[in-house]
Parts: structure tokens; C-alpha cells; sequence
């Protein structure tokens, strides 16, 4: 058989566009823009401004107890929030509170997620409740705990295991950190298995039905279909999870007030100590900047280690 010469075709001058049509598309485009515009500068003004500002504040020695002195000091405010061990051991508790509640939420809304995706009876009940913890205001679900179950005195947890010979534990002073994180935990695993359900209800029935009859089993059902669909959900929760459990200040303000020493000091908490009990604005702006910048790195970090992850999933 011959082969018949392909001739590559010189491709087609674009002709640009008139001046008029420019200035039409132009116009057009800041016809949609403009409803977004007043959406936009109430962002920045209640976002960019404050950080912008704080950047401001945060090379100056300002304090509250000394209004008269303030003045600029460079990176000197800098030096010593690196230089503070109590920064440092807040650093240290942010991350291990943070990544041990976030991971915990996950498993346990995956878990959750997995179970009310099957159909049974009562679904929708199971599924309210589950909701409720969410729901349920930090401050509000923080004194619940400190007072009506963890109480030292006579809290339900202790009444339910003295009988198994258990005793009155103070949890808030002997098991801060668990108490901290069970409680993030509890309040943060309804919002992950929502996410998660979705992502597990968005999953073509015919594709797993398919499977189910090449005699593929749940587990693999799971791993190589499942788990690869859910990797978007997976991101979206530990990304919307570890932000806002990273802002926990409720649970430690009235529960651990922080301790016992700094052993639950988190930087929320920090940044609340240096401001408004010690009055340092300057140092405790710079810390702010600090954590700011740090949190930047670390999700845009964990994001590219979730995505590897999967990529190398379906490799295995």
C-alpha cells in the first residue's frame, strides 16, 4: 500500500481585532466585573488592611502599659518571639493539637460517613445526631464539658467508670492535651463526615455495581475506586479542618486556661496572653505575623504531600 503525503498546511493569519472591538470587550468585561467590585473592597478592607497593619505594628515596640514609648525597632520584636520558649512550646502544641485532632476527625467521619452511606432504618435520625456536635456553639460545648462531664467531682465520665473501678479524675489538670484534643475531635468529626458522605454519595452506583459483579471485593472496592474518588474530599476537609481547629481558642480559654503550665498553650491562646494581659501589641503582632506565615507554609506543604499521596495510589 502507498502512503499519501501529508502536506502541513500553513496555519491561518490571525487578523487582529478592530480597535472598536476592543474597546467593546473591554467595556464588556468591566460590565461583569463591576457587580463583584464592592464584594471585593469589603474583603480587603476586613482582611488585607488589619494584616497589613499588624505587619506595621509588629516593627514597633508599642505596649499598652508604657503609651508614651512607642517607637520603631526593626526585626527586634522578631528576634525575641523566636527567642521566647513559651512561643516555642506554643508553636510545638499548635502542631501536635492540630494535626492529632484533624487526623482523628477524618478517620473517625470517614468511619461515620462509610456507615451512613448504607441504607437502614432510622438513617435520617443517626444522621441528625451525629450533625448535632457541629452545631453546637464552641464556648457553649466547652463548658458542657469542663463542667458537666469531665468534673472532677462528679462528672458523668467518672460516674460511668467508677463502677469498672475507676476514681475522680480531675482530666482537665492530669490529661490536658487528650482532654483538648477529645473535645476538638468530638466537635469537629460531624463536619468531616459530612464532607466525606458527599463525596461517597457522588460516587456512580453503576461503576461499583460493575465491580461488585467482576467479583471485586469491598476492601478493593474501596481501596482502588473509593479512596482515589474521595481525594478531593479528603483535601477540602484537612485543608477547612486544620484552619479553623488551628483558631481554637474557646476549648483552652475555659477549660485548661492554657495549663497546667503551658502544657495546652497554643498560639491563639499565646497571642491572647501577650495582648491583652501583657499589653505587648508590638511583640505579639510580630508573633501573629510569624504564625500567619508559618500556617501559609505548612498547608500549601500538607496540600502537596495529600496530592502525592494519591498520585501514587493507583501506581501500587
Amino acid at each position: 500500500m502507498s502512503s499519501i503525503p501529508v502536506v502541513a498546511r500553513p496555519a491561518p493569519k490571525q487578523t487582529p481585532l478592530p480597535a472598536k472591538t476592543r474597546v467593546e470587550l473591554r467595556r464588556e468585561g468591566w460590565s461583569r466585573r463591576l457587580p463583584f467590585l464592592p464584594a471585593f473592597l469589603v474583603t480587603v478592607a476586613l482582611t488585607q488592611l488589619p494584616f497589613v497593619l499588624t505587619l506595621i505594628y509588629s516593627f514597633t515596640n508599642w505596649n499598652l502599659l508604657f503609651p508614651g514609648k512607642r517607637s520603631f525597632i526593626g526585626f527586634d520584636n522578631y528576634t525575641r518571639a523566636f527567642a521566647d520558649p513559651v512561643f516555642r512550646q506554643a508553636a510545638v502544641n499548635t502542631v501536635v493539637i492540630t494535626a492529632t485532632s484533624v487526623i482523628a476527625s477524618v478517620l473517625i467521619g470517614l468511619a461515620l460517613a462509610m456507615l451512613l452511606d448504607r441504607a437502614f432504618r432510622g438513617r435520617g435520625i443517626a444522621r441528625t445526631l451525629l450533625i448535632t456536635p457541629f452545631l453546637v456553639m464552641p464556648a457553649a460545648a466547652s463548658l458542657i464539658w469542663k463542667t458537666t462531664i469531665l468534673n472532677a467531682g462528679g462528672g458523668v465520665l467518672n460516674w460511668v467508670l467508677t463502677p469498672l473501678g475507676g476514681s475522680d479524675i480531675d482530666w482537665a489538670g492530669h490529661h490536658a492535651t487528650l482532654t483538648v484534643i477529645f473535645v476538638l475531635v468530638w466537635q469537629w468529626t460531624p463536619f468531616m463526615m459530612l464532607i466525606l458522605l458527599a463525596g461517597l454519595q457522588s460516587q456512580p452506583g453503576e461503576v461499583l455495581e460493575a465491580a461488585r459483579v467482576d467479583g471485586a471485593k469491598g476492601w478493593q472496592i474501596f481501596r482502588y475506586m473509593t479512596f482515589p474518588h474521595l481525594r478531593q474530599y479528603f483535601e477540602l476537609g484537612i485543608v477547612l479542618g486544620a484552619i479553623y481547629i488551628l483558631q481554637a481558642f474557646d476549648q483552652v480559654y475555659l477549660i485548661t486556661q492554657g495549663g497546667p503550665g503551658t502544657q495546652t498553650t497554643i498560639l491563639p491562646y499565646f497571642l491572647y496572653l501577650r495582648t491583652f494581659r501583657g499589653g505587648q501589641i508590638g511583640f505579639a503582632a510580630a508573633a501573629g505575623v510569624i504564625v500567619v506565615i508559618a500556617t501559609i507554609i505548612i498547608a500549601t506543604f500538607a496540600l502537596r504531600l495529600v496530592a502525592s499521596m494519591f498520585r501514587q495510589e493507583p501506581n501500587r
